[in-house]
């Protein structure tokens, strides 16, 4: 078995295995990291060459569907407010992309990161809470590659 065989075997049963908990740390995780690609698409004058833009869009809708499966994951009879609250939070952060796709603008992809990065370790900690052990950290146990 070669190295990506043992790598896929070892993400499919990392996703078969993980709690509800772990699998929407995963998904955010996965969205932080397509974020923080699309804003390392920028040139240091801010702006987004041409030669990126491609990579750069990709990198924003795969944040994006990423953001609408933790959207259509939410439970909103059991979740009450918090559930509201994220639907709210998800339909922002789809339109804040939506629109820094078009405008190309950095500072967009920034605020949508650092919220999500912020939710991220709170969805982390949560998940150690009601599992007793250590999420997973920055294990791309999904197919967050697009």
């Amino acid at each position: 078995m070669g190295y990506n065989q043992a790598y896929n075997a070892y993400k499919k049963a990392s996703v078969n295995t993980a709690s509800q908990a772990e699998l929407v740390v995963l998904l955010y995780e996965g969205a932080v990291k397509k974020l923080a690609s699309a804003s390392s698409k920028f040139g240091p004058n801010g702006k987004l060459p041409v030669a990126n833009i491609e990579s750069f869009s990709a990198d924003v809708l795969r944040a994006q569907e990423i953001i609408t499966e933790l959207q259509v994951s939410l439970d909103m009879e059991k979740g009450g407010e918090i559930s509201r609250n994220l639907m709210a939070l998800y339909i922002f952060f789809n339109d804040q992309l939506r629109n820094a796709n078009i405008s190309k603008s950095k500072d967009k992809i920034d605020s949508v990161l650092k919220m999500m990065t912020e939710l991220t370790e709170s969805w982390r900690k949560a998940a150690e809470n009601a599992n007793g052990t250590v999420a997973a950290q920055s294990q791309p146990a999904l197919n967050i590659e697009g």
